[in-house]
């Protein structure tokens, strides 16, 4: 794996405020889908270097994920200046999380 989901949650008002491209990735460390998705994950967002990627760890009790009604596992979320513009749940392929960054209007 080549970076672990973060245990320490950011505040949802602090990922609201970043600005430009942020790409939220949940999941958990032992999830399987995750670990078989990050290769594409990682894939994708090296042609986007500009893109903040966030790993966080998701689970019960979890407010980050809460708030952005997580209920599978990898999801990314990429956001723009703090909106969401796009999200992709377990990808099987970089192309679709190219596409989710290309809907942020990311170049």
């Amino acid at each position: 794996m080549a970076a672990p989901y973060e245990t320490a949650q950011p505040e949802r008002n602090s990922i609201d405020a970043m600005p430009g491209l942020v790409a939220l990735d949940f999941g958990a460390n032992w999830c399987g889908y995750c670990r078989a998705a990050e290769p594409a994950i990682e894939q994708a967002l090296a042609d986007y270097p500009s893109a903040r990627h966030i790993k966080v760890e998701d689970g019960p009790g979890r407010k980050l994920g809460r708030s952005f009604r997580i209920k599978l596992w990898p999801t990314v979320v990429v956001l723009k200046d703090g909106q969401e513009v796009a999200r992709v749940t377990r990808p099987d392929s970089a192309d679709e999380v190219r596409m989710a960054l290309a809907q942020a209007g990311a170049a």
